[in-house]
């Protein structure tokens, strides 16, 4: 299997229940840092030739992908009349356009073997918005339109395409909140607190074995997003 963005947050989670459930773990990163006992390889998501890279050397390693966990993402947060191109295409080729690249590299694979798990890691805000991340909040909502796209076509061949929206975990990313910050934010949350990354984790774990859910999102936010 395979964990984007595996060297922190979310995504190292995941990769550690893997790990401690007796899988082959790949985990790509752009600097390095996977998890003991994981694959470590260099990837920038961007790059479709980094990508084709990557899935050779996991391969070659590990055989074909029958999990795919595509958890890597960047925020460039701003106003919507102060926001660049760069600001816009960067976030969208990444959190975006990369999960189509490794989604249509990991079916090649999957369609031979007729079973796999693609799993996007979108957001809470890709489903209400939020102000000062129109780019990212674009991105995360685009992953449920592939995913819904995928289970369509590729449910034939027993694979499954879902999605996982958490809400505010705690995190590097959340970290650099002011307490005045992180108090607005739990008191619109129904639970009253962030997420723990394990609790994400908890989600795809059990997306990887669920054979007959496929085209759903999943919400992991403390009630925040209900309706949604």
């Amino acid at each position: 299997m395979l964990v984007t963005g595996g060297n922190r947050g979310i995504g190292r989670a995941v990769a550690e229940a893997f790990l401690a459930a007796g899988d082959k773990v790949a985990v790509t990163t752009r600097s390095g840092g996977a998890p003991e006992g994981a694959l470590d390889v260099r990837c920038d998501v961007t790059d479709p030739a980094q990508v084709e890279a990557a899935y050779a050397e996991i391969e070659a390693a590990h055989g074909p992908v029958e999990v795919l966990v595509a958890n890597a993402g960047i925020t460039k947060d701003t106003l919507l009349l102060r926001m660049s191109e760069d600001d816009w295409a960067s976030v969208v080729d990444t959190n975006l356009t990369g999960s189509y690249r490794l989604a249509k590299r990991a079916a090649k694979g999957m369609l031979r073997l007729r079973r796999g798990r693609i799993i996007f890691v979108s957001s809470v805000v890709g489903l209400l918005g939020s102000a000062g991340q129109a780019n990212y909040a674009a991105s995360k909502a685009g992953l449920v339109g592939l995913a819904r796209s995928l289970a369509r076509e590729l449910g034939s061949r027993g694979i499954t395409a879902n999605v996982v929206a958490p809400g505010f975990v705690e995190t590097d990313m959340t970290d650099v909140l002011t307490d005045e910050q992180k108090s607005a934010i739990k008191a619109q949350v129904p639970l009253g607190r962030y997420a723990s990354v394990d609790e994400i984790a908890d989600a795809i774990t059990w997306l990887a074995d669920a054979g007959y859910v496929t085209g759903a999102v999943i919400p992991v936010d403390g009630g925040l997003g209900m309706g949604h």
